[in-house]
């Protein structure tokens, strides 16, 4: 598996990351948690180390799976998870101000939740599970980013950026809010490579391409017998 180093965090990550969504249970039918540490088990033993979750997976059940994983493998796995919002409004909306939606308190009591389910001492990149420009520069969440990088139980910090909206992480980029950002991007949705690409080039922020596979529509498995 080939690696590539994740932006300004240094970070050697395997080209294929493994995206926990499905394994989180009550969002998508017909996982075991069985089959699925098996399939992150095969993950890892082809090479790949970097498994992106969230606490929103299952309510922490994806988390709980993937720490299990992590902790019986010799290999250093790399873990990213993600803060969902207070309000649980997805995308974020422009007119709700950060406050309501990932106030400082929150950012640690999520951080510390998912370090309890994954059971690690530090989670390799923390990410803000919704975001929205109007958020940089507000509100008291950088404040615990950084209380909890000084903490250790957080390296790094990202966004995850809604459908379609590469352009709305531009003004974190530029800032320097972030260390990653995670963004669709496949054959459909190319929209990245205009500026968001670029800009995160020139200030060395780490790119994670999400739904690369267009959510198994380019799979090859969807056909209009399946659906």
């Amino acid at each position: 598996m080939n690696s590539r180093t994740l932006g300004r965090t240094g970070l050697k990550v395997s080209e294929v990351g493994y995206g926990a969504w499905g394994i989180g249970a009550k969002q998508w039918v017909g996982a075991s948690d069985e089959e699925s540490a098996r399939a992150l088990e095969r993950a890892i033993d082809l090479g790949l180390n970097f498994i992106d979750t969230a606490l929103a997976y299952g309510d922490g059940h994806s988390e709980r799976i993937v720490g299990r994983v992590v902790k019986r493998r010799p290999e250093k796995v790399m873990v990213a998870t993600k803060i969902p919002p207070k309000n649980r409004k997805w995308p974020a909306e422009r007119s709700i101000p950060v406050e309501e939606v990932f106030p400082a308190d929150y950012v640690v009591s999520c951080t510390e939740q998912s370090l309890t389910h994954l059971g690690l001492e530090t989670i390799d990149l923390q990410q803000l599970h919704v975001w929205t420009d109007e958020f940089a520069g507000a509100g008291d969440w950088m404040g615990a980013v950084e209380k909890l990088k000084k903490q250790g139980k957080i390296r790094h910090f990202g966004i995850s950026l809604g459908e379609h909206t590469p352009d709305n992480g531009l003004k974190a980029v530029e800032t320097g809010l972030v260390d990653t950002v995670q963004v669709i991007y496949n054959i459909f949705d190319q929209g990245p490579e205009d500026r968001l690409f670029p800009l995160c080039r020139k200030h060395d922020v780490g790119v994670l391409a999400r739904v690369p596979f267009d959510e198994g529509g380019l799979t090859g498995k969807v056909t209009p017998e399946t659906t």
